[in-house]
């Protein structure tokens, strides 16, 4: 087996590589001014990107947390990314880009040099293409994709091998829809990307307690993603059950995460792994939920609150606020009873009660 290891990040057999670029060009991405050695390196070719620790002169890298400081001292990067606290520490003959916000900068030059692939427009043979569904003509769609019936799909967007869509769905333009995704009952905006296996759209988890057992209640809403969403692998969004199930503008769910029907997310949400929100529980712009936190349903959970990891919410959450435990509970509260309880633990076992 061919075990070779690429000398720059982004093997060619899995990733486009762009370049390469001049420092001026590297600047005007990053939106970053240029310091120590920008006139000499004006010409220099700069061919990618690489960790401090084994960049080259004609390599970019990027520092954005102190602890990794020293390294930055004695790194042969050709060009390093750095917010304007670390300028001092470039060694000699390594250009600085200076930002603010360095690791958004950083964002922005490792896109230049590794874009996304580009699409390929076309429908592959395989394809099965339901009655009245209308395809841009600049979209990809894959091998062995199934469009239903009236689908819409927008100009650039790409929907690669075994994805299912449902009757009726609309999806926007420079979508991205991974292998064996299954999407129904839903609206999706521009620049919307579901990573392999997401499912969207399906049943809710809605019954009543019948004389016999339990009893379906019909699940009639949809789910809306808007603009600019991603969903991750194998993530779930079930379809609202009289209202929609909607995702907020910008909001990032990761992989492995489930969110129940008539669920409201506001604008740039974040939804860490294995996380669980309720049905009709709503969160506010900019809410913050850590791995493996659980939601109960029919809370709210205000704007740039955040929800600490494994957390166990049981009830609203005010704006701005930093919850964690089960049940949830301010941090420093959290913390103090932590401190307590440890103290407490300490004593019996000083006292000869540790002991059963």
């Amino acid at each position: 087996m061919d075990r070779q290891v690429s000398a720059l990040p982004g093997d060619r057999r899995f990733f486009e590589r762009n370049g390469p670029f001049p420092i001026q060009v590297l600047a005007d991405c990053a939106g970053a001014r240029i310091e120590a050695g920008g006139v000499e390196g004006a010409d220099t070719p700069y061919v990618g990107i690489a960790p401090l620790q084994s960049a080259g002169p004609q390599e970019v890298s990027f520092l954005d947390n102190r602890r990794y400081a020293p390294l930055l001292e004695q790194t042969k990067a050709g060009v390093v990314i750095l917010s304007p606290a670390f300028v001092d520490k470039l060694p000699k003959g390594t250009i600085g880009l200076v930002s603010q916000t360095p690791y958004l900068a950083w964002a922005r030059v490792a896109s230049l040099f590794h874009p996304l692939p580009a699409v390929e427009p076309g429908i592959h043979p395989t394809a099965v293409i339901g009655a009245g569904t209308v395809i841009d003509p600049t979209a990809q769609i894959g091998p062995f994709v199934v469009l239903g019936a009236n689908v819409e799909i927008g100009a650039g967007t790409r929907i690669d091998a075994h994805a299912a869509i449902g009757d009726g769905v609309r999806i926007g333009a420079r979508c991205r829809l991974g292998s064996h995704t299954c999407v129904s009952h839903a609206l999706l905006g521009d620049r919307v990307t579901l990573l392999t296996g997401a499912r969207i759209g399906q049943e809710g988890f809605g019954f009543a307690v019948g004389p016999d057992g339990f009893e379906t209640v019909p699940q009639l809403g949809r789910v809306v993603l808007e603009d600019g969403v991603e969903v991750g692998a194998n993530s779930t969004i079930d379809r609202g059950s009289s209202q929609d199930t909607v995702i907020g503008a910008g909001s990032r769910l990761d992989n492995l995460v489930q969110i129940g029907h008539n669920t409201r997310l506001g604008r740039c949400c974040i939804v860490v792994s294995q996380a669980g929100i309720s049905g009709s529980t709503e969160l506010g712009d900019f809410v913050t939920v850590a791995a493996q936190a659980g939601l109960i349903g029919h809370i709210r959970i205000g704007a740039k609150a955040r929800i600490g990891a494994q957390c166990g919410v049981m009830s609203d959450v005010d704006a701005g606020a930093d919850v964690i435990g089960s049940p949830a509970m301010p941090f420093r509260e959290f913390f103090r009873n932590v401190a307590v309880l440890r103290r407490l633990a300490k004593k019996a076992t000083q006292n000869g009660g540790g002991e059963a």
